[in-house]
């Protein structure tokens, strides 16, 4: 299937011990990382099954702006801040975005 949209989707799966503290962490992270060259959209989602998991989506315009966005300066605080609050590593998968868009 071809399109002529192109993006590296990312999402980011997390399960704190301390939900309040996370969900904090994260929501800080997609304000100021919305802001970052080549992103389309972040997105942070909290489960209504699985309480204190949450879900963050991710949409780059490239792969190379979502590998840059891996070494900056809000990724490195987020992984500091995230220290004492997480039940495990989080869960990291890079998708295939052929047919995601923003609708706008």
């Amino acid at each position: 299937m071809t399109s002529d949209v192109k993006l590296t989707i990312v999402t980011l799966t997390f399960q704190g011990i301390d939900p309040s503290a996370l969900a904090s962490t994260l929501a800080k992270y997609v304000v100021v990382s919305r802001m970052a060259d080549g992103c389309r959209n972040i997105d942070l989602c909290a489960s209504v099954t699985e309480p204190g998991t949450y879900l963050v989506i991710e949409k780059w315009e490239s792969p190379a702006a979502q590998r840059a966005h891996f070494d900056s300066d809000e990724m490195v605080e987020l992984a500091h801040s995230c220290g004492g609050i997480l039940a495990g590593p989080p869960r990291i998968e890079l998708w295939d975005g052929d047919s995601a868009h923003d609708l706008r």
